[in-house]
């Protein structure tokens, strides 16, 4: 299944994420180079969007000045209606924790902590939820991610495609409203890669997510309601 270069744009009443011409550059004067070039999109609400293209064509770029974490050289990122790069850190990061599901490539698990409890913390500290029914939620989602016996364990007992399933297992807890994933299934074989793609589509179908997915793997086409491409930091028609 082939997919199609950009798709139409999304119905602006459900839009929840517009970029206005944002590009973003790397580096200094003579020796700047150019990541993204004056971008401009919508995403929205029960969508599950994804973003393809070659190695080096600006994709994680991308999906981290969408999601507040990278600054672009100019241009505007609106996320349910607030400008993210006029809010301070503070409130950005408020925003983030509040809002947003992320899954990197690194998988960014806390090494003194197994795996319930990276899912945990999410419950605990992003909204409050006491201990016991916290624990509860860990356990089911991890179960669900065929993971039930190995939540007492540290991210250096797990395999990479472990890791990465916690990492999702810790993104989606909360049901975000916007879920980033920058290669979600590149640690995994397909069997557990096709599982996380469908919890993902979930989010965004079920649970109303705005799901941005970052990847090269064309089995995910077929979930996705939107495909992207970016090549040399632009989007293709």
């Amino acid at each position: 299944m082939n997919p199609p270069a950009v798709s139409p744009p999304p119905n602006n009443s459900r839009t929840t994420l517009t970029a206005h011409d944002v590009p973003r550059t790397f580096g200094e004067a003579e020796l700047t180079t150019p990541a993204l070039r004056e971008v401009s999109l919508q995403l929205e609400r029960g969508q599950f969007t994804l973003l393809m293209g070659p190695s080096g064509s600006g994709k994680s770029t991308l999906l981290a000045v969408l999601s507040g974490l990278l600054k672009p050289t100019k241009g505007r990122v609106l996320a349910l209606g607030r400008d993210l790069w006029q809010l301070s850190e503070k409130e950005r990061e408020e925003f983030r924790r509040q809002n947003c599901g992320f899954i990197f490539q690194g998988y960014n698990l806390f090494p003194m902590l197994t795996a319930r409890q990276q899912v945990e913390i999410v419950l605990r500290w992003g909204e409050g939820e006491s201990a016991r029914p916290a624990q509860r939620r860990a356990s089911e989602l991890l179960d669900l991610l065929g993971l039930k016996s190995k939540g007492h364990l540290y991210p250096e007992q797990l395999s990479g495609g472990e890791k990465q399933r916690v990492a999702v297992g810790r993104a989606l807890v909360k049901q975000p409203a916007f879920c980033f994933a920058d290669e979600p299934t590149s640690a995994l074989d397909w069997a557990h890669g096709q599982q996380i793609v469908e919890l993902l589509h979930t989010a965004a179908h079920e649970n109303g997510a705005t799901v941005l997915v970052v990847s090269h793997d064309a089995r995910l086409t077929p979930f996705a309601d939107r495909v992207l491409r970016l090549e040399d930091g632009r989007l293709t028609v």
